[in-house]
């Protein structure tokens, strides 16, 4: 499948849905942050992610429970591959050297890193 970017939006409706793994469009609603957005609003965005094939739903009557199809774990590396790509030329020497340069990372994080980069090279070898 596919995956495509989300809206702002989009994303906040499947943060919430990865965290609850079902919900009709009141449970969302009721997970968001004031001022609470209308039921109109969310319940578009619901279909827009339904169509973009990232959620689907079980009807129970005239209730829609809707879940997540795409996992949170998906979408986290298609967002990190995209950034990869655009930001760092796929070079995670770049995005080290700018974490270290922006995020002014300690020498002890700095030393955790290069353990977890030598544990990682263990366990593909």
């Amino acid at each position: 499948m596919h995956i495509k970017e989300l809206t702002k939006a989009e994303e906040q409706v499947m943060q919430i849905l990865w965290q609850l793994k079902e919900a009709i469009v009141k449970d969302i609603i009721e997970e968001m942050p004031e001022p609470k957005p209308a039921y109109n609003t969310v319940s578009t965005v619901v279909r827009v992610l339904e169509g973009k094939g990232f959620i689907d739903h079980k009807a129970y009557g005239n209730s829609h429970v809707y879940f997540p199809l795409i996992s949170d774990a998906e979408y986290k590396k298609f967002t990190f591959d995209k950034m990869m790509k655009n930001y760092f030329s796929n070079s995670y020497q770049s995005l080290v050297s700018f974490i270290v340069d922006e995020k002014k990372i300690s020498v002890k994080e700095l030393d955790e890193l290069t353990s977890l980069i030598d544990k990682l090279k263990n366990e593909k070898q």
